[in-house]
């Protein structure tokens, strides 16, 4: 009788381990993202002043080893760390397929030119 108890309480024993076990990673698992992958967190947009926008994200990365958070076809994405160090913003190709992206002057950003004339302009902070 007692190696039989002894066994129901081993089992039950690792039943409820293996339970707290999956439930912990689950917990841990969620919030957590890919790996290589972005999402934004907050987009705010101020439209007070006429023929003018200006919105700023948050973007919350999990980039891989050798990369940083930037811009891909106007959405966060994971881009070669070469890129912010050099400051060569087109490189990301941050623009949309019919745009033309540009170099601000002093490098701070970049501008996507549609072909209708109009001008986004992306600086970095």
């Amino acid at each position: 009788m007692l190696p039989l108890r002894l066994a129901w309480v081993l089992t039950a024993a690792a039943v409820c381990f293996f339970l707290l076990l999956f439930i912990h990673s689950h917990i841990l698992r969620e919030g957590q993202l890919v790996a290589g992958t972005c999402e934004i967190v907050t987009l705010d947009r101020d439209s007070s002043q006429p023929r003018r926008t200006i919105a700023r994200q948050t973007a919350r990365c999990a980039c891989r080893k050798g990369q940083i958070a930037g811009t891909t076809r106007a959405r966060p994405a994971c881009v070669d760390v070469r890129i912010v160090k050099t400051q060569k913003w087109c490189d990301m190709t941050p623009c949309l397929h019919d745009e033309v992206c540009n170099l601000l002057v002093n490098q701070s950003g970049w501008t996507c030119t549609q072909p209708g004339g109009r001008v986004k302009t992306t600086t970095v902070s």
